[in-house]
């Protein structure tokens, strides 16, 4: 199997030009859409991947409030932590 997609197209035109395989043997042999021969056939090069806008995180409406929360909790007493546990009494 071909390591890049260059490759991958390479080869696709190879075994169509060389062994004369049909787009449907090629799509077969090779796990792909005919489209995919198709455009390996068209062109040497493929065709960039499209660019996907940045997502928008569903806590930026809350980014404010939280960055406050965890300011105003610097300021706070740090919370007592007990080692042992003193013992309970029998009845």
């Amino acid at each position: 199997m071909p390591y890049s997609k260059v490759e991958f197209y390479a080869a696709i035109r190879h075994d169509a030009r060389v062994e004369g395989l049909s787009s449907r043997a090629l799509s077969a042999k090779y796990g792909v859409g005919r489209r995919t021969v198709a455009m390996a056939l068209e062109s040497v090069w493929p065709a960039p991947r499209n660019q996907l806008p940045p997502r928008i995180s569903r806590l930026d409406p809350f980014k404010a409030t939280i960055d406050e929360i965890l300011r105003d909790d610097l300021d706070a007493p740090r919370k007592q932590r007990h080692s042992r546990c003193p013992p309970t009494p029998a009845l």
